[in-house]
């Protein structure tokens, strides 16, 4: 069996587990006790992997903090990795997303933040550098700021082009760059803003996750305030694939590292009420990229639940047969060791679980 790190970050520190020979689970935390856990990206492109924790503490600040050991040490600059400069008269407040590039760029790694802008880091993320363009980009001024803030949530690398990249802003929509972040795109082209006069503005949509697919790069799949949409030209234009879910609106998706076509989702019902349709817990998958779709639940909680699981909470791994993991607002967390077929539970009674992190190392 594959040894699978799991990075669990939390409202209230990070968990790390690893599994056993037999299956179970073992974690240690709470890492970072008092603080927030947005991100967290685990490098396994070094010899030894790398973690890389976005945290948030609400008397400190955020930081970006780095282990070369899997979490028995951790290491914080002494200067912020990821800061402002002073003529942006703007400050951060906290690291949404921690992205490791492909591996034509061993050392490149992206970092999102809110306020919305895109940080760079040519070292393994142990210094990052603004990208200024993006922050420059005439309709960065226009952007709206969704219910959890305004913030670049989402960083898509490209396996065969380190210099493409694709930047998912919540309530500004997609944005892509060719020449490694010197220059930006609106890349909206059929996604609905139905909160907009106009449903179909160049850009302005409320995206909430976006996936690469395994077998071909240039397929994405994206999550969307209302709307569930699959791109065949790496976002250039997107169609809706929601028919057969029970709701198009939700927080994450996530694709299957080496299955083409193959992506899940967490639908969530809109409006006022925000929970699992019929308060099920269930996850979505899709073999054929969006025209059907399978509820999975072997093993979830048949009773009432109320758990939704944010952008971050639904993840793969990268072992053999693929691991399949989300967390929740009731602070549970599920692993599938079959893509899905069947699930169990990890631990319970967490924080609210923010985001969720898994790969061989």
């Amino acid at each position: 069996m594959d040894d699978v790190v799991l990075a669990i970050g939390t409202r209230k520190g990070l968990f790390l587990g690893r599994r056993g020979a037999a299956g179970k689970w073992e974690l240690t935390g709470p890492h970072f006790p008092m603080q927030a856990v947005y991100s967290v990206g685990i490098d396994t492109r070094r010899s030894v992997p790398r973690l890389l924790v976005g945290a948030d503490s609400s008397h400190w600040g955020p930081s970006v903090f780095r282990s070369d050991d899997l979490g028995r040490s951790w290491e914080e600059p002494a200067r912020p990795a990821v800061r402002f400069p002073k003529d942006t008269d703007t400050s951060l407040e906290r690291v949404w997303q921690i992205q490791p590039a492909g591996t034509g760029a061993p050392d490149l790694v992206w970092a999102g933040t809110e306020p919305g802008a895109l940080f760079r880091s040519d070292d393994g993320g142990v210094t990052f550098e603004f990208v200024r363009s993006l922050w420059e980009h005439p309709q960065r001024e226009l952007w709206g700021a969704g219910f959890g803030g305004q913030a670049v949530h989402t960083v898509i690398t490209d396996p065969r082009d380190a210099d493409a990249v694709i930047a998912a802003v919540s309530s500004g929509g997609v944005y892509r760059s060719s020449d490694g972040g010197a220059s930006w795109e609106s890349s909206n082209t059929g996604l609905k803003a139905e909160f907009l006069p106009d449903p179909y503005p160049e850009f302005g949509q409320c995206v909430h996750k976006i996936a690469r697919d395994a077998e071909d790069p240039d397929r994405l799949y994206l999550q969307n305030h209302g709307g569930v949409y699959r791109s065949d030209d790496a976002g250039a234009a997107w169609t809706e694939i929601g028919k057969g879910l029970p709701a198009d609106f939700g927080f994450a998706v996530a694709a299957h590292p080496r299955r083409g076509g193959v992506a899940y989702v967490s639908p969530v019902n809109d409006g006022s009420d925000r929970y699992q349709p019929d308060y099920r817990c269930r996850v979505y998958r899709t073999d054929d990229a969006g025209a059907s779709w399978t509820a999975l639940s072997a093993g979830l909680p048949t009773e009432e639940h109320y758990g939704v699981v944010l952008r971050d909470a639904l993840r793969t791994d990268d072992a053999d047969p693929v691991g399949v993991y989300f967390g929740n607002r009731n602070g549970e967390v599920y692993a599938s060791a079959d893509e899905g077929d069947s699930w169990r539970l990890v631990v319970s009674h967490l924080p609210d679980v923010l985001c969720v992190r898994a790969a061989v190392v």
